[in-house]
């Protein structure tokens, strides 16, 4: 009988494990300095200024304008 449990078991063993797509993207926090601007974190953070709209994307509730941030303002910085 317990031939007959075993069979009746699914099969996991050509699971692998992995990042799940609905998984939140982890983001660390920036405060804003004087000066700053969406390209230039952009390119401090990813090396490459025009991927400021990834910062945008991931602050719209903060920011209304990309042209208009603010010093002390606390951005999410979306990791890849």
């Amino acid at each position: 009988m317990a031939d007959e449990k075993d069979d009746d078991m699914p099969d996991f063993s050509d699971v692998q494990s992995g990042a799940s797509s609905t998984a939140p993207v982890a983001a660390e926090i920036y405060v804003v300095k004087s000066g700053d601007s969406l390209s230039k974190i952009a390119k401090q953070t990813y090396g490459d200024a025009k991927l400021w709209k990834r910062i945008f994307e991931a602050n719209k509730d903060v920011i209304k304008d990309p042209d208009k941030i603010f010093p002390g303002q606390k951005l999410k910085l979306p990791r890849n």
